[in-house]
């Protein structure tokens, strides 16, 4: 390692900035953050610390560096653009064993600043040595949105059992596998949510069962896994995909977000496509119930949102029956993203007020498309119907018999958002045989109306 990382408590310890300006600014605001009593040595100041100077917030030393201007300081910084006058600091400092920081000057540095996610009492800082900053600017960036900004709270409410559970647990494993526990569990999730009063009797739940040698309920997350493109997954998703013990994912989330469920995790498919069905959905409904009964933590994977024909409702029924715990995570529906990638919005002043969502599928693969076709076929608006790559044809043929225009733009949208994404471009009278010429099959989404006439001018996003 170039540089040994450590924390230091500055809380009510003097310390020193060299300079007056912005960067000063920045650096002296770090440094109150932490609690440090602030002298600012420099003839004038910016505006921000000169607010501060006057809320008694810092202590302004109005003159050009000396040496005694860091007698008893735990910690200087020197911010200036003179670099002489930072070498002077740098050198006092050093003589007099004091840490000493010189903005973009590594060189003169005794310890470096790093760029910083702060959770506290959660911190992290991330550095590359003082030589790229801008690296690990993008770094903290990446790390920013992985971590929720309640892991503070979270840090907060286990230091307040901490002592319990060390009392509780003998063994330091024991204690692990009890926090590991709480702290991807539904206490975290709790906490995450802004409920933390939820959370902390959760965490006093899961402490008297430990002490009562008592199992713990599992849990169900309805995950929406979005349109296919992992990219557009919710931090959320992703968070409790990577908690879940076990997974029941269906035909419709992509292999690559299946992919990024935790490695360990058991993976079961249950997946519905026309005419065959992995599992019947009262059977999908008591697996959930019967994993979440045996402790373990149950990932339902589903494409799109869960609440948007994903059969979420009666899922969530029976768990309620069951008197199971679970969340429902929302995605970005399917028509959100097929609509969007395709360069079609549903709505637009000029082509559409309204938006309808159906279902092309049929109910058991049996019968007629049963849809309330007056109502679609209503102008100014959209229709987007999903699973209806097989009832294609006959969709477009009731349309048209109900009143639409032949001649009303409609697209197919195949693998929505992903690189193998397909637009078909027609009309309701061309759409069924333009499909069947490109071989479109499912997952794929019908977009009818005005909107689609837009795809040229807007489309944005081009597959190879």
């Amino acid at each position: 390692m170039d540089y040994f990382p450590t924390f230091m408590n500055l809380q009510g310890q003097p310390c020193v900035v060299i300079g007056g300006g912005d960067v000063a600014a920045r650096k002296a605001g770090l440094l109150a953050k932490a609690g440090a009593r602030l002298t600012i040595v420099s003839p004038e100041l910016c505006a921000a610390l000169q607010a501060e100077a006057v809320a008694g917030r810092l202590l302004h030393l109005a003159a050009p560096f000396a040496p005694e201007h860091l007698a008893n300081a735990t910690l200087v910084i020197a911010a200036t653009d003179d670099e002489t006058v930072n070498r002077q600091v740098a050198d006092t400092a050093r003589a007099q064993r004091i840490p000493v920081n010189v903005v973009d000057q590594p060189d003169l540095c005794s310890f470096i600043m790093p760029a910083i996610i702060d959770r506290s009492p959660v911190v992290i800082a991330v550095s590359t040595g003082g030589g790229v900053p801008v690296l690990a600017r993008l770094i903290r960036a990446k790390l920013e949105t992985m971590i929720p900004s309640t892991y503070g709270e979270l840090a907060k409410l286990a230091t307040e059992f901490r002592d319990r559970v060390k009392a509780r647990f003998g063994s330091v494993t024991a204690r692990r596998i009890f926090w590991e526990d709480v702290l991807q569990g539904d206490v975290a999730e709790k906490v995450f949510s802004g409920n933390i009063d939820a959370g902390r009797k959760l965490l006093e739940q899961a402490l008297q069962q430990a002490e009562q040698g008592t199992r713990n309920l599992g849990a169900v997350y309805l995950i929406g896994g979005g349109p296919g493109n992992p990219d557009l997954l919710t931090f959320r998703a992703l968070r409790l995909m990577q908690q879940a013990d076990i997974v029941l994912y269906d035909a419709l989330v992509a292999p690559e977000i299946v992919d990024l469920c935790r490695r360990d995790a058991e993976r079961i498919f249950v997946g519905k496509q026309s005419s065959n069905h992995a599992l019947p959905q009262e059977d999908i409904n008591q697996l959930l119930v019967y994993h979440a009964q045996q402790g373990k933590r149950v990932a339902r994977l589903k494409g799109g949102d869960p609440f948007i024909f994903g059969r979420g409702g009666e899922e969530i029924e029976t768990l309620v029956e069951y008197n199971v715990p679970f969340e429902v995570v929302p995605g970005i529906t399917s028509a959100q993203g097929a609509s969007s990638y395709a360069g079609i919005p549903l709505t637009h002043r000029d082509h559409a007020q309204s938006c309808t969502f159906v279902t092309g599928h049929r109910r058991d693969g049996a019968g007629e498309v049963d849809l309330d076709w007056p109502s679609l076929t209503r102008p100014e608006q959209t229709v987007v119907v999903y699973m209806g790559v097989g009832q294609l044809p006959e969709i477009c043929r009731q349309m048209i018999a109900y009143g639409r225009s032949a001649n009303t733009p409609a697209a197919i949208i195949e693998r929505a958002t992903t690189s193998r994404q397909r637009v078909v471009i027609g009309n309701l009278q061309s759409l069924p045989d333009k499909a069947t010429e490109q071989q479109v099959k499912a997952p794929a989404l019908i977009v009818i109306g005005s909107v689609v006439s837009l795809h040229e001018k807007l489309c944005w996003f081009k597959t190879q």
